[in-house]
């Protein structure tokens, strides 16, 4: 099993990117979908979770406002919209499957993408 991501690369402070993550040989319908992202030198943070249906998004404070986590049952595929982009923002960026949401924590994570790199700078 894995998930493949795409998307990402290289934008200016206040650009947007959209993140995508899809799974080629399990449906994802049942499954909660994280998104998480880890700096260099920095651990691995939650950065927005949504739940199988698609009825609860949660996100990290950081981001609210700004990223918007989404989901395609029909293309078995998740989203992640990140606009007004900071250079704090810069990380590679991982999608996880998991159990169910927990905040914007996805619990009993069985799979990974990845990972994309995401890099904000002028």
């Amino acid at each position: 099993l894995q998930l493949v991501q795409s998307g990402g690369g290289l934008v200016q402070p206040g650009g947007s990117l959209r993140l995508s993550c899809a799974a080629s040989e399990f449906t994802l319908d049942y499954y909660a979908i994280g998104w998480f992202r880890q700096a260099p030198g920095k651990e691995r943070e939650g950065v927005a979770c949504i739940s199988s249906t698609g009825g609860s998004t949660n996100y990290v404070d950081s981001v609210k406002g700004r990223f918007t986590i989404s989901r395609d049952n029909a293309k078995n595929t998740v989203y992640l919209q990140m606009n007004s982009l900071k250079p704090e923002d810069a990380a590679i960026y991982y999608c996880g499957a998991g159990d169910y949401c927990s905040g914007y924590f996805t619990l009993g994570l069985v799979v990974w993408g990845q990972g994309t790199q995401v890099t904000v700078s002028s």
